[in-house]
C-alpha cells in the first residue's frame, strides 16, 4: 500500500505524523490541526507494517481501523 504523509508541529521541536491511503484526503476527525505535506506515495512494506522513519507503528492496520494512521505519544521524537 502506499500512502501520503502529513506532519504538524508539537511542542519543544517535536513533530506528529499522520498516514493516509495514497490521494485520500486527511479523515474529517483528523482535520482539526494544522497538517502540512511530507511525502506521498511513500510504500507501507506489507511484511514489515511498520512506518519507523516517521514513527508509525503498524500504519495497515490503523489505517484499517480508522482510515489513517498516526504517530503515537510514546513515539514522538
Amino acid at each position: 500500500m502506499r500512502v501520503d504523509i502529513y506532519y504538524r508541529d508539537e511542542a519543544k521541536g517535536k513533530h506528529s505524523y499522520l498516514a493516509v491511503p495514497e490521494g485520500k484526503p486527511i479523515p474529517e476527525e483528523a482535520t482539526n490541526t494544522d497538517w502540512h505535506p511530507e511525502a506521498q506515495k511513500v510504500e507501507v512494506d506489507d511484511d514489515s507494517d511498520d512506518l519507523p522513519r516517521y514513527h508509525i507503528v503498524h500504519p495497515l492496520e490503523q489505517i484499517g481501523a480508522k482510515g489513517y494512521a498516526i504517530t503515537g505519544v510514546n513515539e514522538q521524537l
